[in-house]
């Protein structure tokens, strides 16, 4: 029988959102069941987003602050809540299961059969999860694409969030871990067609957690920039918040396994909510027509014609340039894409224009069924 606490916890998993936020199937009980302990569940259903410290928390449960501090240390440590700091105090917050919990379970490139056990009780609940409510419409994006600065053609304009070096020149501190979707997949046996797993960057204050609680690496600026260098040549794509000024994440993203890059796939137009602002252009001259670009071509927007370079369909395309660094003739290079507008600066700007474009989306929707309704 399901113990009250865990359906306690069903409620505030759907209240904090995201992908795969809570959903009354047993899919959800077998994995909450079994990444948080009872007590760790009756803590986590206390927490906010709003960081705050550990005697505020124990303040809304029957535990004394003592051991209330000692759950979270464990929590934080297993990736199940949130952490900041200010001077010497340690504040924590609830985490969605997306982004957060599901990406922090196995930045360690831990490979016990409870990580095994974890990475197939993820996927259960997301097939469920997706079986019972759809694949989530994307309306704005949350994330976006950053292009392959270097393969930019002279004489297009370059914002400095267009430049993954932007970041690692910007933190002192740079973690790395392993890449969730990938290293989940390794734990079940799939197929990772070659791609490198322990890529993903954090920077900052949450590049300190990773190192210090979650079995992340931290890394210096040159080998930060090699790691880059490395999953350009892989193939993958650069991808964080879709924001200009607060950048504490970067993701290096694969077709096969990527969460992010398999829910835009799902949608009608893929290239219109997952982009860098960039599209490739082909330099006929150059081009030796060997199709490598086709086959490199994360969301296939690539096809080659019956005579001469490959065409773009640029609703499907992303503006990574992973054709361009895949090119040994140098024949592709990025130019900026018409009319893109920028990412909104901040987070809190993000989240807005996410409130909006749902708005407006119910707005039109009403109004549609109104003038339906007249006829």
């Amino acid at each position: 029988m399901t113990l009250q606490i865990y359906r306690d916890l069903l409620e505030v998993m759907k209240g904090r959102g995201g992908p795969y936020a809570g959903i009354d199937i047993p899919e959800f009980f077998a994995l909450v069941e079994t990444i948080f302990e009872p007590q760790e569940a009756e803590v986590n259903n206390v927490l906010t987003r709003k960081p705050a410290p550990a005697d505020e928390i124990a303040a809304k449960t029957t535990r004394g602050r003592q051991e209330v501090a000692a759950i979270l240390e464990a929590m934080a440590g297993k990736g199940l809540c949130g952490i900041a700091k200010n001077g010497g105090n340690v504040f924590y917050r609830g985490l969605p299961f997306m982004p957060g919990i599901f990406e922090f379970l196995f930045i360690g490139s831990q490979e016990s059969e409870r990580e095994k056990t974890i990475a197939h009780l993820i996927q259960a609940y997301k097939k469920a999860h997706t079986a019972a409510l759809g694949v989530e419409k994307i309306r704005f994006p949350l994330t976006r694409v950053i292009t392959v600065a270097q393969k930019i053609k002279f004489g297009n304009k370059i914002h400095t969030y267009d430049q993954v070096m932007t970041y690692i020149d910007k933190y002192d501190a740079i973690g790395i871990g392993a890449c969730y979707c990938r290293q989940a997949a390794k734990l079940r046996g799939e197929d990772l067609h070659g791609m490198p797993v322990g890529v993903c960057m954090w920077f900052g204050e949450i590049a300190e957690n990773i190192t210090e609680r979650l079995g992340g690496r931290r890394v210096s600026k040159d080998e930060a920039r090699g790691i880059i260098t490395e999953c350009e040549e892989a193939g993958l794509i650069h991808m964080s918040r879709n924001t200009s000024e607060e950048i504490d994440f970067m993701c290096n993203c694969d077709r096969w396994h990527c969460e992010v890059v398999g829910n835009v796939l799902k949608q009608p137009k893929p290239g219109l909510v997952f982009n860098s602002g960039f599209v490739p252009s082909v330099a006929g001259d150059l081009c030796a027509v060997c199709g490598l670009c086709v086959e490199r071509c994360p969301p296939e927007a690539l096809k080659m014609e019956t005579a001469g370079p490959p065409a773009v369909n640029l609703d499907r395309c992303f503006g990574c340039g992973v054709c361009a660094t895949g090119c040994p003739e140098g024949a592709i290079t990025m130019e900026n894409k018409a009319d893109f507008p920028p990412p909104p600066k901040t987070t809190r700007d993000l989240v807005q224009a996410m409130k909006n474009s749902t708005s407006e989306h119910k707005a039109e929707s009403k109004k549609s069924k109104t003038s339906k309704g007249r006829f």
